[in-house]
């Protein structure tokens, strides 16, 4: 018997931004979850490179980001874990020791045309249910579309990697972030972080 409903954002969080918190909620509200899990990965399969911040410098960033969202929780299960994040194996662990949950895994469109790249994937949908969001130039068409939710959610052109770019280039990041996380990053002098980009 399913008793909670769990959507699952994954990512590396490096930093996380305005955007995954409005997804968050937007799924939680339309797809009527009791709570979204926040997931940041330890070495994301999908990325070509190690260059990203420290485990608990994310796990922190997440942390100040949803504080205050009695239904946002940050999740550390694939970072206890060594090697490759892959989602099968998250969610068969989740399944194995939630029966009860029912859970919900929210990809962009990026990921809808590429789900048939995951691992395992035919048996990633025995534990779970994709909720794809729709992204201005990319297509929603999908071998597995029909086994999908596919929600409309406001878009924000915001990215992690473009947060960081604008560090570098010292421009500021008020707004792109919470305030809790851009004290943290100019605390932490992350991405390059230096005096010259305080308080603007």
């Amino acid at each position: 018997m399913i008793v909670r409903k769990i959507g699952i954002l994954g990512g590396t969080f490096d930093p996380p931004h305005i955007g995954h918190l409005l997804i968050a909620q937007e799924v939680l509200e339309q797809c009527k979850l009791d709570e979204i899990w926040f997931m940041p990965a330890n070495i994301p399969p999908h990325k070509k490179t190690n260059d990203v911040s420290s485990v608990d410098d994310r796990i922190e960033m997440v942390t100040k980001a949803i504080d205050g969202a009695d239904q946002f929780v940050v999740s550390t299960i694939e970072l206890e874990r060594t090697g490759p994040s892959y989602t099968v194996d998250t969610l068969k662990e989740l399944k194995m020791k939630l029966p009860d949950v029912d859970f919900y895994f929210i990809i962009g469109g990026d990921m809808i045309e590429q789900l048939h790249t995951w691992e395992r994937i035919d048996e990633l949908f025995e534990y779970v249910t994709f909720v794809g969001l729709g992204r201005p130039g990319y297509s929603e068409t999908s071998t597995y579309e029909e086994k999908m939710v596919l929600l409309t959610i406001p878009q924000v052109d915001i990215s992690s990697s473009s947060i960081r770019d604008r560090i570098k280039e010292g421009r500021s990041i008020r707004y792109f972030v919470p305030e809790s996380v851009r004290h943290f990053i100019e605390e932490r002098e992350l991405y390059g972080t230096n005096a010259s980009v305080r308080n603007r």
